[in-house]
């Protein structure tokens, strides 16, 4: 039951999905449930795919890839989009560790913020709209079960930045080790399913743990922010090494 009740939360908390479902839940619950964030992820996932197989009968490729990235962000809310741009916004202004933090926390959006969102959805319909017809329904269920494995390494492999509370303190205080291994299992088992190929499984991971440790040299750990950050760089990057590796090396 505790483990419905975190998977539910997840649903909750990384989708927009209306799902009506109360439970006392504390910041345990919140952190051990993102172990189950690449299910979320292929729930995601399948929804594009579907959206994607229905559109297609009517619009080209490129049309349907641009609708399908604007309703993965009304999916997720924009929640790692957001991340995102506060983590370059904070990252890439050149200040001191507390500053960057204040910076990440402000509302407003930066200039380096707008230039990472829009880099990262170009970047997403320019590879995602050159897949050949019989990798870009794998494509689009796999992506975000990727994006959110990113999430889970970062949030394991880092420490709190901030020295009092925030939206990722749950997050990371609670997804330890175990979290990491059964969120990796269930990442494993649903590329296994697909068999999209031998050996993609393993740059998410790799690319997951490059950026979290990036992204911590500057700040001395990881935020909810970083975590959002981490999780849309690790799609993207996935999606550009599948079409190099599927379209063009297998071709």
């Amino acid at each position: 039951m505790r483990i419905i009740k975190r998977i539910i939360l997840m649903l909750q908390f990384l989708t927009t999905i209306p799902i009506k479902y109360e439970a006392e839940a504390g910041n345990e619950d919140f952190g051990k449930g993102l172990a189950f964030a690449p299910l979320i992820g292929l729930v995601i996932g399948i929804i594009l795919a579907f959206s994607f197989v229905v559109l297609n009968m009517l619009l080209p490729q490129q049309l349907c890839v641009a609708l399908i990235l604007i309703e993965y962000i009304v999916l997720t809310g924009g929640l790692h989009l957001d991340g995102l741009g506060d983590t370059f916004d904070g990252l890439f202004s050149n200040r001191p560790k507390e500053r960057i933090l204040e910076i990440m926390r402000d509302s407003r959006v930066g200039t380096n913020a707008v230039l990472a969102i829009i880099s990262v959805f170009l970047l997403n319909f320019a590879f995602l709209s050159e897949f050949y017809s019989n990798y870009i329904i794998k494509m689009l269920i796999l992506f975000p079960v990727a994006g959110r494995l990113g999430s889970i390494v970062g949030a394991s492999l880092s420490k709190y930045a901030r020295s009092g509370e925030g939206l990722g303190k749950s997050f990371i205080d609670y997804c330890g080790k175990k979290e990491l291994a059964i969120g990796t299992a269930i990442y494993l088992i649903i590329f296994l399913v697909a068999d999209l190929n031998n050996f993609l499984w393993i740059f998410p991971i790799i690319s997951a743990v490059v950026l979290i440790k990036l992204f911590s040299k500057k700040i001395d750990g990881a935020t909810g922010d970083v975590l959002g950050a981490v999780c849309e760089l690790n799609q993207t990057i996935f999606i550009i090494v599948s079409y190099i590796i599927l379209n063009v090396v297998g071709r």
